[in-house]
């Protein structure tokens, strides 16, 4: 297993990929939400001991990032998004097997500070305190976790104060950066992804949402390898797959 360079991510990288031709025979390519990014490392690994010969390359952004570069022609085996829409674009394009489609985790969403944070946030409102002057959230145009945040926001009436003082990211694993390093008062990331830094940041609270965040996965409709795409589902959905996912924290769909 290896992750493919950054610059499969840019636009130059996608062009780059498609004039270069498919993915070499034996390689599989499989692009997964940033959220994913330490235990699709893990899932893979199983994956490649139990099916020698197969290389998986793993490709990790925001959903709505990795459906851009597919749309526009990357030589992906699997999709694996954090969002029901994402995965409801690729599907409507034709991009994906509808009939390969499955949930294969759900996560939570949490409001993060910095873990030297001399004062906890009790709830959203709290945000929209003086004190509070940079808060990370995902863009919500592609970033699932920031189409969550807003929702919530939306919903407790407070997305015009705080998106007033958001720090747009280009992903959940910028958004958890930015709250490490200090560079902001909190953010909203996973709960997998809190659990990742737990040094650096700690969790306030569970931000309620109304829709449960549900992770799918399916093979693409022109896989070069189509087979082996089917049986990277298929492992992920196993027990042996399911185990390494909750280990990082990963709850069932």
């Amino acid at each position: 297993m290896r992750c493919l360079p950054s610059h499969f991510r840019t636009l130059i990288g996608v062009i780059c990929l498609g004039a270069c031709g498919l993915a070499a025979a034996g390689e599989l390519t499989v692009s997964a939400a940033s959220s994913l990014t330490n235990a699709f490392k893990d899932v893979a690994q199983g994956f490649e001991k139990q099916n020698p010969g197969t290389k998986v390359l793993l490709n990790f952004g925001a959903s709505g990032a990795l459906l851009q570069q597919i749309a526009k022609g990357a030589p992906v085996d699997v999709l694996a998004s954090a969002d029901q829409d994402t995965m409801d674009q690729a599907e409507q394009l034709g991009l994906v097997l509808s009939s390969g489609r499955r949930n294969f985790v759900s996560n939570t969403l949490v409001l993060i500070q910095p873990v030297d944070a001399p004062q906890a946030f009790q709830g959203l409102k709290d945000l929209g305190q003086a004190r509070v002057q940079r808060v990370a959230i995902g863009n919500p145009a592609s970033v699932p976790v920031g189409r969550y945040t807003q929702r919530a926001l939306e919903a407790a009436r407070l997305w015009p104060v705080v998106q007033a003082k958001a720090v747009q990211t280009q992903n959940v694993r910028q958004s958890l950066d930015y709250v490490a390093r200090g560079e902001v008062d909190a953010g909203f990331v996973y709960a997998t992804d809190a659990s990742v830094m737990k040094d650096k940041v700690k969790v306030a609270f569970s931000v309620p949402l109304k829709q449960a965040i549900q992770y799918p996965i399916a093979p693409l409709t022109n896989s070069a390898h189509s087979a082996e795409a089917r049986r990277f589902v298929a492992y992920v959905l196993s027990a042996e797959g399911q185990a390494t996912l909750a280990r990082h924290g990963f709850l069932k769909p």
